[in-house]
């Protein structure tokens, strides 16, 4: 046995984390970047098996940039055939770590494969040599330093995962890649910074589904174009960039593509991250998290798509809508119009006879033949209703935020201005009425009304309830803020709202802007829910209250 020739693998790792990187020479004379440490790695082994002369060296193994967590490594399954084949005898490794930090998968090859194949297992700065060792080393030693490095890796791992955290937290950007319609800055690889060419494509997707396109109609519409899907795109770009699936096939835009621009928050300039996270430091699969573990982060990078925009296109997409086969587009009120009694969406019939036709609404439940009635409108008629109604409703809105805007040079205290609202009144009367009943419990509990199972349970409910009125009260406040300080509305919604005050004629856009949705209930009655009623109902209250003040003053004055 002591006059066993080997044949040795020198195996050499280091992961990710590890930044100190140098220059080094081949062996063809060609300068290339590699870890230091890999450097000296390989210098120590190799003076070691030149001392040897039982040991020739077979070949080196580089695993750069990978963690010791796992043995999923290219050059460890490469080198593992060899010794599988019969080519190699000898492992040879700096120490233990270097080998691997899994301290069960570790032992498994060190005391089991290894032996089994023949094959010996050197780490030099850990003094190990399995053709030398005794029961003890193998027995209690190996173990125990394995377990070490797998400790240290677990160590590791929670500190990556608490500075990843810290920098979400932060709004910094650690995806390895920018969204698309977004690269990264060059001065700062945490920094979004728009990609005009990529954000021009997301703006058009959202356009064409406020005209009324389907999201299979858009990706249809993309492909047809020639335009690159966003893993294509970012592979042009010279992205080393790999999806959830790879073949030789080109990725094509499809309808989830779509779906997940049209809903991603980041194109209002938020950056949301934390969605996932590993099972373990030791598996690469990861978990969903819950919705409300996710991190959130507003005003990070320069929004693509306004606020108004991506709402309109929310409530679309609950109600996305089949296309009618000869066209890429919706109807004029598709994803819009409802039957107000089941809230079905209305359909659209046409009926044809001789050289004209006749064109109208009417619920798809009904025309399912599972009940509800049929609700039937002609869709001119609906049309002029709609028109006439935002005319209507764009020239009170503007009355209202002229004459408020008057009316806060009269009345400079927000906090006054929160006091003017109803809603707020009546969300904080209702939350006092459940924070009321909460305490209540405890003098029933006391009385033996109810069991403590019954006071658990209640009291939750209760206070449940109370919390949710006042996440409302604070949202309703937030909105009042953004009324106080920054303006009504939009510049872009504002200009919307002039152009409808004398609209001449309706059409997707427009209707889509201003129009959140339409109910129809028998008889052909109508009732057409707008954007920014809250913001309208909040003027016309303030208006109210303050002109009624400063009238009472006025009298006040006179009378004196």
């Amino acid at each position: 046995m002591k006059n066993k020739h080997f044949l040795a693998a020198m195996y050499l790792r280091l992961s990710r984390d590890d930044s100190d990187v140098g220059d080094v020479t081949d062996g063809k004379g060609n300068v290339k970047s590699e870890s230091n440490s890999i450097g000296n790695q390989r210098e120590l082994i190799r003076a070691y098996i030149h001392e040897q002369q039982d040991i020739e060296l077979y070949d080196i193994y580089v695993d750069d940039g990978f963690s010791g967590s796992n043995f999923d490594r290219p050059e460890f399954k490469r080198m593992m055939n060899d010794v599988e084949a019969g080519r190699v005898n000898c492992v040879i490794v700096k120490d233990l770590s270097r080998f691997g930090r899994d301290y069960i998968e570790s032992g498994r090859y060190i005391q089991k494969v290894f032996p089994a194949l023949g094959v010996r297992f050197i780490a030099l700065t850990d003094h190990y040599d399995s053709f030398h060792a005794d029961v003890g080393e193998s027995g209690i030693v190996l173990p125990v330093k394995n377990f070490i490095n797998d400790s240290y890796c677990r160590d590791i791992s929670t500190k990556v995962k608490s500075q990843l955290e810290v920098k979400r937290k932060n709004g910094e950007c650690i995806a390895p890649f920018a969204l698309y319609g977004y690269r990264k800055a060059e001065n700062n690889k945490n920094q979004l910074v728009i990609d005009e060419y990529a954000a021009d494509i997301v703006r058009k997707i959202f356009e064409w589904k406020m005209d009324g396109m389907a999201v299979s109609a858009i990706a249809e519409k993309l492909n047809g174009l020639g335009v690159l899907s966003p893993k294509e795109y970012k592979k042009s770009i010279g992205c080393n960039y790999k999806g959830g699936f790879s073949g030789a096939v080109k990725s094509m835009w499809s309808s989830s593509t779509i779906k997940r621009i049209l809903t991603n928050e980041a194109y209002l300039g938020h950056l949301i991250q934390g969605k996932t996270e590993k099972i373990n430091y030791r598996l690469k699969k990861s978990v969903e998290k819950p919705k409300e573990d996710w991190i959130k982060v507003e005003n990070t990078h320069e929004a693509i798509i306004s606020e108004d925009n991506f709402l309109i296109v929310q409530n679309l997409l609950k109600a996305d809508s089949r296309v009618s086969p000869v066209s890429e587009k919706s109807s004029l009120f598709a994803g819009i119009l409802f039957c107000g009694d089941c809230g079905e969406q209305m359909i659209r019939r046409v009926n044809r006879y001789k050289e004209t036709q006749r064109v109208y609404y009417i619920c798809s439940t009904k025309n399912r033949g599972e009940g509800c009635t049929r609700h039937s409108i002609e869709e001119e008629k609906l049309k002029r209703i709609i028109l006439e109604s935002i005319r209507r409703y764009a020239n009170y809105f503007l009355e209202e935020k002229r004459v408020f805007e008057k009316s806060l040079e009269f009345e400079t205290n927000f906090e006054a201005i929160v006091r003017y609202d109803t809603e707020i009144a009546r969300l904080k009367q209702e939350q006092d009425k459940y924070y009321s009943l909460c305490s209540g419990l405890y003098e029933d509990l006391k009385s033996g009304i109810i069991s403590k199972e019954e006071f658990e349970r209640l009291h939750g409910e209760f206070k449940r309830k109370a919390t949710e009125f006042e996440d409302a009260q604070k949202k309703q406040e937030a909105m009042i803020k953004e009324l106080f300080k920054n303006g009504v509305i939009s510049a872009g919604r504002l200009k919307t709202m002039q152009d409808c005050a004398e609209l001449k004629e309706i059409d997707r856009h427009t209707l889509c802007s201003m129009v959140k949705e339409i109910l129809v209930y028998e008889e052909q009655r109508i009732e057409i829910v707008f954007y920014y009623t809250d913001q309208y109902r909040i003027m016309s209250e303030v208006n109210k209250r303050i002109q009624s003040r400063e009238k009472i003053k006025c009298l006040s004055e006179r009378s004196a």
